[in-house]
């Protein structure tokens, strides 16, 4: 019976001491206390998300948190954290308007027309083909004091399944075309297409100075669902200092312009004021 009895206590204290170790990787970490609603999560290669499983026991989910601790660490002495950003910046009612797969001949001057009548600066994610088919759009976007995100070179919502190689060329050729269109501006932010972001493509946006840009909230105005549906969801309960998801390409996006029509004047009576992604802090 003592031997019973002192073998239960040292399983105890084994425990008691893993469930620290984790603790205490878990605020290295830095690990939110939400999950992500973007659907943008770490996925290896023909694998399920990484890090978001205790596989393994409590061994493996401290390996996992461990693994993020050092993904979420600056990198290459960018001071650009590799952790998904999904809050604006600031403190209070803040929102981040991000604009997503232009630029578009057509939609993105009216994006920017309604933009600059309700005094919002917003992000825009742009594919490097269309940047370098449409250099004049990215200037008129830069000129007006929006913000420049690297959305990879052609949109290809697979490349979390392609090797590392694969995945470099796509996000560091995406961001050289989009700033041989306004040399001298900065790419800031780095959005995986679909949001399916790797470890690896994070580490490589963190470390040419891109924050990796999540959303947190997706009123999918790109499937065309109707303004109606569009406003009810961006216009719903939102999350602290939200980063919102529009379209100024790849379709019609006069459902988009419309409810952005709406939407910001909405904000405004609402107490939020306009900001950018965080880009700097864990």
């Amino acid at each position: 019976m003592r031997i019973t009895t002192t073998s239960a206590r040292r399983r105890r204290r084994a425990g008691y001491g893993a469930a620290a170790t984790l603790l205490g990787l878990l605020a290295a970490a830095g690990t939110p206390a939400h999950a992500a609603t973007d659907g943008s999560v770490d996925r290896a290669p023909d694998g399920p998300p990484v890090g978001n499983s205790a596989a393994g026991g409590p061994a493996g989910a401290a390996r996992g948190a461990a693994q993020e601790a050092a993904r979420s660490a600056t990198h290459g002495g960018t001071g650009v954290p590799s952790a998904i950003s999904r809050l604006a910046q600031g403190t209070g009612r803040q929102v981040a308007i991000t604009i997503d797969d232009g630029p578009d001949p057509r939609w993105t001057p009216q994006v920017l027309e309604t933009l600059r009548k309700h005094h919002v600066k917003a992000t825009f994610c742009m594919i490097g083909t269309k940047a370098q088919k449409y250099p004049e759009l990215v200037r008129a976007v830069a000129a007006d004091g929006h913000q420049l995100c690297d959305h990879s070179v052609d949109h290809d919502v697979t490349m979390d399944h392609k090797p590392v190689a694969y995945q470099r060329q796509q996000i560091l050729d995406g961001k050289a075309m989009i700033e041989k269109a306004v040399p001298g501006v900065p790419v800031t932010y780095y959005r995986a297409p679909g949001g399916a972001f790797t470890p690896d493509s994070r580490a490589i946006a963190a470390a040419s100075g891109m924050r990796p840009l999540g959303w947190s909230v997706d009123p999918k105005d790109w499937s065309r669902p109707g303004l109606k549906a569009i406003l009810s969801t961006v216009e719903g309960k939102l999350p602290q200092q939200p980063t919102v998801l529009f379209h100024d390409g790849g379709g019609d996006r006069s459902e988009t312009v419309a409810a952005l029509k709406e939407y910001l004047p909405w904000l405004t009576e609402q107490g939020y004021s306009f900001s950018f992604p965080a880009r700097t802090t864990p």
